[in-house]
């Protein structure tokens, strides 16, 4: 949880690099924070070039090479270098026992190194090194269930309490003259009221956020609709996709693995259900087979 504060209270800038099934990727990171305002950037450093903005809960994400600007609401996921989801400290450690593994040092930091290890096999175990005198987490593994890395996520270099630069952040949001702008049209929604049902959990989970969204970007209201439910231990999440099957684009069932992440797809009568997370494939199985059609 010290952590988890030190993700939104602190002033930081500084390098990420991921990488997970053979892949890596590196982002430049800045967070700047004055009162209770937060401001964010995220600069993608390989593959397509992209920029993520953010004051508090609004996200715009800019494409240059399209000219294209996507404005939303914050995703209820954590981020790194966040880590829990909502109020899920309170019980992470139903799920995961805290081992203390000593001290190391990620980018020039000192840092307390923890095991959050797994308690049964519906879940993975994660690996964490969390900045001595700030608690801000600098580098995170999740851990296969033989115990060996499967993804990693690391500041390369970083500075905590750097000046806040709020206006940098404000300007680029404003500097939007030449794009596409879209704005994703989202509704609260419950999976209940839209004729489906989770008979039971897998142990742990619970349900953190429910929304639909139009697989239109610009809304139009013709266009066919995603139901998303999103699930969490506290630590992990399992986002379940439900919308409408389309033979074009939809075949038979494709499980996949990159890095720690799986994902399951499949046909359910007339629709496609596509569940995905950091979690072991039968994880996903059993949220697959718990879903049920009411209606």
């Amino acid at each position: 949880m010290r952590s988890q504060s030190a993700a939104s209270t602190r002033n930081y800038q500084g390098t990420l690099v991921v990488s997970g099934g053979g892949a890596v990727s590196s982002t430049r990171v800045a967070h700047y924070c004055e009162g209770n305002q937060q401001y964010e950037r995220i600069e993608a450093l390989d593959g397509e070039p992209r920029s993520m903005w953010r004051h508090n809960d609004l996200v715009q994400t800019v494409w240059p090479r399209a000219h294209v600007a996507v404005i939303e609401q914050r995703d209820p996921r954590a981020m790194f270098p966040a880590l829990l989801s909502g109020t899920g400290g309170k019980r992470v450690l139903e799920w995961y026992e805290l081992r203390s593994l000593g001290r190391d040092r990620v980018a020039g930091y000192d840092a307390d190194v923890v095991l959050l290890k797994a308690r049964d096999m519906v879940r993975f175990s994660q690996r964490l090194w969390a900045e001595r005198q700030t608690g801000l987490l600098l580098r995170s593994e999740v851990l296969g269930l033989n115990g060996q890395p499967l993804e990693s996520a690391a500041f390369s270099e970083l500075s905590i309490g750097v000046k806040p630069q709020p206006e940098l952040v404000q300007a680029a949001m404003r500097k939007l003259d030449g794009y596409r702008v879209l704005r994703p049209v989202v509704q609260p929604a419950t999976l209940e009221g839209e004729g489906w049902t989770l008979t039971s959990l897998p142990p742990g989970f619970r349900e953190v956020h429910c929304a639909k969204r139009s697989l239109d970007p610009m809304g139009a209201s013709a266009a066919p609709t995603v139901l998303q439910a999103i699930y969490s231990d506290g630590l992990t999440h399992v986002s379940l996709f439900i919308e409408p099957f389309q033979p074009g684009r939809h075949q038979g069932e494709v499980s996949v693995t990159i890095g720690a992440t799986h994902t399951l797809m499949g046909r359910r009568d007339d629709f496609w259900v596509t569940i995905m997370g950091d979690v072991p494939l039968d994880t996903l199985r059993r949220f697959a087979t718990a879903l049920e059609r009411k209606r």
